[in-house]
């Protein structure tokens, strides 16, 4: 079994700014509620960091995030992978991605640290899998 955490972009750091400001200006004004809402906000930020994770298991690429995402894929029905800088939401905290297309119609975009590692693990239980940059 071979686990590849997602890569984390600097935008994902800002993404806790404007939270922390918000809950800083209603603490200072006597708000304290705004500690509640900062604290679920890095809180749920922090998961995501920590759980959004790719793992190859045998003939399996298990895509999971938190308790909202895990998809199971057979390796064996994926046909491509290329690389994409979608914006479009998916268990993955980087905008550098690869698109993973399976069976005729599916996809999912991932973004593993190691991206040459974790083609090459696919290409090893897939060989017929197109990569395209």
């Amino acid at each position: 079994m071979k686990v590849f955490k997602s890569k984390i972009d600097w935008w994902f750091g800002l993404i806790l700014v404007y939270p922390i400001f918000l809950s800083i200006k209603a603490m200072l004004e006597g708000e304290w509620v705004g500690l509640l809402g900062l604290a679920a906000v890095v809180g749920f930020i922090l998961i995501l960091s920590k759980t959004t994770q790719y793992i190859i298991n045998e003939n399996q690429l298990i895509v999971k995030s938190t308790w909202i995402v895990n998809e199971r894929i057979d390796i064996s029905k994926i046909t491509k992978v290329e690389k994409s800088n979608s914006i479009l939401s998916s268990p993955a905290l980087s905008l550098d991605r690869l698109l993973v297309r399976y069976n005729k119609y599916d996809e999912v975009l991932i973004s593993p640290k190691e991206k040459k590692e974790f083609i090459d693990e696919l290409l090893k239980i897939n060989p017929t899998i197109e990569i395209k940059n």
